[in-house]
């Protein structure tokens, strides 16, 4: 397609599928972190419910279609985020839009919004590995950011935009060192401190909207005595009584020709009693023109000409506020210098303060012993919650060792954009670490677990199926997957723990009565895609379509088709219900009858040794007098096997498909032979009296 080349210019997002990519993750993870030229992805209208994280990339422009036409939201209180013991060590991750080392990214109109206050009812406790007692309570008012950068995100302009959230630091610029940001006609939205830039800011025709009483906006300037934040022709409006603005550290204020509606409280910016203020520059807060509908207040009279250099409001330019470190509007090359960026350096005002201990004085606290297979997994955990299957071309494999250098670059790529619930990603870690927890007692194992478990929940369509990956939904990703049993197996963890059983137990009950939920809206959705063939029941495909529900094609040798082996699984997985339903019933009896159906009586599936193929065999299906096997693949009407190689053409035999596939797939198999001959005559036999016995079973 030419979309990965490093001289594309353009990438199109559409949650529809009618661009390039379905998830703005997906078109960033798609460009190379460098280029010569800026590269733009272009965001067509459609909601789009991820977490971004923008990671060491440069030169990029997110421009969508229309400000409120594109929306970018995901629900995340940064309370909860910290009680992650791995992830929740800063603040990467914690918004819905996330930078670091990535400078000179514009975002354009786009609606951007952490929905975590407005969806929450009240305020909520959650277990906390981080917290003392290991429980927090999340307030629906407390920090929530939309946008947060780090540390070597710089030169960041953002127009047309609208961010919101309800509790504080909605919009969390942070470099203090050399942060440097230029906001236009901005809609911004929040609670305490909602706008808090460190470092440079410039903010144009911005309207700011404040749900809080102590302050809307807020500045740290503590790392250069020339930073400074800007507004002009801004407005200012918000819940009777909200304060204007305050600082923790050294600070600038500029506000010129700015309007305050009549429920702005009568109180001057001001240095908050908890942190350390202003010591070394003084007061530096300058108005000039401020207005306030129903009367101004004495504090905000006109006092720019105390600034030094006796400015006047025709000085106050974005490419003055930055003093020639960047000159967002005439574009004109900067001439001062920014500090050295170092990308190993921790961000100062991001990460947690170390725990104190709780051990008794004068005793050794005994810590927990370490499995090692489950720190591997704690290393490979995606920020989203689930795992990869694969990193690039290598398979995550947990027996090998692992480097300082690996280790490293895999915690830092945290939030690649890859994890998903195929090949037993996720669920397999998910098992894995809830049964090292149980031996080792180690908090880190059962709160990735969780997560996990969380990240199954959120992925889980409202219909009740599941993707292949999640938030990644390119290509075939975003349908409904039970090939491999991808679905069924994340459904299986979510009905373990709601039974409270297989190890799963020791994961927090408040996540029983979800994962309850969870399993009763995917068995809905699995008797709505069993597939009605002329009026008749039959079985499932190995992908559905996630809004139609009817089968789909995914790679070019999976066309829509009934799948045996896919139907298996999901048949097991009905028949584990308690007290099944007449549906669950019916569902079950449809799909048996039809893989007897279309069994292939009197053949096998072989390995012949070949020593002109380049593997030393070829794969054939042959006559065997007492062999039963089934096709993988049947045709949604005639129900005859189909397979199919890359060329996306069924044929009627194996041996018509190229070498690569029929030795690199399983297009045959005997999958259904053990449920028809053991497990279903059980479960007929006890869910229906009349039934014969099943063989080698006693009334």
């Amino acid at each position: 397609m030419g979309i990965f080349s490093a001289r594309a210019q353009q990438v199109t997002v559409a949650a529809d599928g009618s661009g390039q990519f379905r998830t703005i993750q997906a078109a960033l993870n798609s460009l190379p972190n460098e280029a010569a030229r800026p590269r733009t992805v272009y965001i067509k209208n459609g909601t789009y419910r991820e977490k971004v994280m923008l990671d060491g990339k440069q030169n990029i422009t997110l421009k969508g279609q229309s400000e409120k036409g594109v929306v970018l939201t995901y629900a995340q209180a940064r309370d909860e985020w910290r009680c992650d013991p791995v992830a929740g060590q800063d603040d990467w991750g914690v918004a819905t839009l996330n930078m670091r080392n990535s400078p000179d990214i514009t975002l354009e109109n786009l609606t951007i919004i952490n929905s975590y206050g407005f969806d929450a009812k009240g305020d909520v406790e959650i277990p906390c590995a981080t917290a003392p007692g290991g429980k927090r309570t999340i307030g629906k008012n407390g920090h929530q950011m939309a946008l947060r950068t780090m540390p070597g995100t710089t030169r960041l302009t953002v127009k047309h935009c609208t961010l919101r959230a309800l509790g504080g630091d909605t919009v969390s610029p942070w470099d203090v060192d050399a942060g440097m940001y230029y906001f236009k006609d901005c809609t911004l939205e929040g609670g305490v401190d909602f706008y808090c830039p460190r470092g440079w800011a410039f903010a144009e025709n911005c309207r700011f909207i404040c749900h809080n009483t102590s302050a809307a906006i807020w500045h740290d300037g503590s790392g250069n005595q020339e930073s400074k934040t800007v507004l002009k022709n801004c407005s200012f409006e918000g819940d009777a009584g909200f304060k204007l603005g305050r600082f923790h550290r050294e600070a600038q204020f500029f506000l010129v020709n700015c309007k305050f509606s009549r429920d702005m409280a009568d109180a001057d910016i001001y240095q908050a009693s908890s942190g350390p203020g202003a010591k070394q520059w003084g007061r530096r807060v300058y108005y000039q023109n401020c207005r306030r509908e129903g009367g101004d207040y004495a504090w905000h009279k006109d006092n720019l000409s105390t600034a030094p250099g006796a400015l006047k409001a025709s000085n106050i330019t974005a490419d003055w506020t930055f003093g020639g470190r960047w000159y967002p509007v005439s574009g004109k090359p900067a001439t001062v210098a920014l500090p050295a960026y170092d990308p190993t350096a921790k961000d100062r005002y991001s990460a947690l303060p170390q725990a104190a201990s709780t051990a008794p004085a004068g005793s050794a606290a005994a810590a927990p012993s370490t499995d090692s297979v489950a720190e591997k997994m704690l290393v490979y955990q995606r920020s989203v919650g689930g795992w990869p299957k694969a990193v690039g071309s290598a398979k995550v494999d947990y027996s090998k060792p692992l480097s300082a250098a690996v280790r490293a670059s895999t915690l830092a790529d945290a939030g690649r954009n890859d994890a998903t619930i195929d090949n037993d990603a996720t669920t397999r870690e998910i098992r894995y670490l809830a049964k090292a927890f149980k031996a080792t007692g180690k908090a880190e194992y059962k709160a990735a677990a969780e997560k996990g478990v969380r990240f199954l929940l959120q992925m889980q369509y409202a219909n009740g199926g599941f993707p292949q990956y999640y938030p990644d939904k390119s290509n075939y990703r975003h349908q409904i997957t039970y090939n491999d049993n991808a679905m069924v197996k994340a459904l299986q963890v979510l009905r373990d723990l709601s039974r409270r059983t297989n190890d799963l137990d020791a994961l927090n009950a408040s996540l029983t009565e979800p994962a309850t939920q969870a399993v009763a809206r995917g068995i809905d959705c699995i008797l709505k895609t069993q597939y009605v063939q002329r009026g008749k029941l039959t079985a499932w495909c190995a992908q559905h379509d996630e809004v139609t529900l009817q089968p789909a094609k995914a790679r070019a040798f999976e066309l829509a088709s009934l799948s045996a082996m896919e139907s298996v699984g999901i048949v097991r997985f009905l028949m584990d219900t308690e007290n099944p339903t007449p549906a669950i019933r019916q569902a079950v009896e449809a799909a048996v009858a039809w893989l007897d159906a279309v069994k292939l009586t009197g053949y096998a599936v072989k390995d012949q040794p070949d020593a002109r193929q380049p593997k030393g065999f070829d794969r054939v299906i042959v006559p065997e007098a007492g062999s039963t096997i089934w096709a993988r693949f049947y045709d949604l009407e005639t129900n005859q096997p189909i397979y199919v190689g890359r060329e996306s053409k069924p044929q009627a035999r194996l041996a018509d498909i190229e070498y690569e596939r029929r030795t690199g797939y399983a297009y045959a198999g005997v999958w259904p032979e053990k449920l028809l001959n053991r497990e279903y005559p059980r479960w007929q036999q006890k869910w229906n009296t009349t039934a014969s016995p099943a063989p080698g079973s006693t009334k």
